[in-house]
């Protein structure tokens, strides 16, 4: 059913949830697991010092797509990881266009309210826009969780 599933990942508790719950799916169907994480140049400005704070970006997020990979290798699943840069919801469709993504599966922080309607979320693009199969997996309660 899955070949491919995409889990974006930006370190938070709903990110790993959601990593969890990708390996489980990979392990049933065979699956490759691929992790991303988006460097947002648009929200850093063209500053002097920004091509560092990019740099900067780049190195955590080769750190946080490797050790997802890792976790999802040691639970017996293929995995790869990528790093990309621009605007996090459009990178992470093109990912899926580019490499043949059957599912995304990506943590929600279950924003309620008004906070939600005008800050809006990469998830929420993601799951408006994507033509695959996109499923959010909200953090286990308990955990703290990062702002988006």
């Amino acid at each position: 059913m899955y070949e491919d599933i995409l889990v974006p990942t930006d370190g938070s508790a709903g990110a790993s949830a959601a990593l969890d719950e990708a390996i489980d799916l990979a392990g049933q169907f065979g699956a490759t697991v691929h992790s991303l994480y988006v460097v947002d140049v648009a929200s850093l400005g063209t500053e002097a010092g920004a091509v560092d704070v990019v740099e900067s970006f780049e190195q955590m997020g080769e750190n946080a797509t490797e050790a997802a990979a890792t976790r999802a290798r040691d639970a017996g699943v293929e995995a790869t990881g990528s790093v990309a840069t621009g605007t996090p919801h459009r990178a992470i469709l093109d990912y899926v266009d580019d490499n043949g993504i059957d599912l995304v599966v990506m943590g929600t922080h279950g924003r309620t309210g008004l906070e939600r309607y005008l800050l809006g979320s990469v998830t929420e693009k993601v799951v408006r826009t994507a033509e695959v199969p996109v499923l959010t997996v909200r953090a286990d309660e308990d955990e703290p969780e990062d702002d988006e």
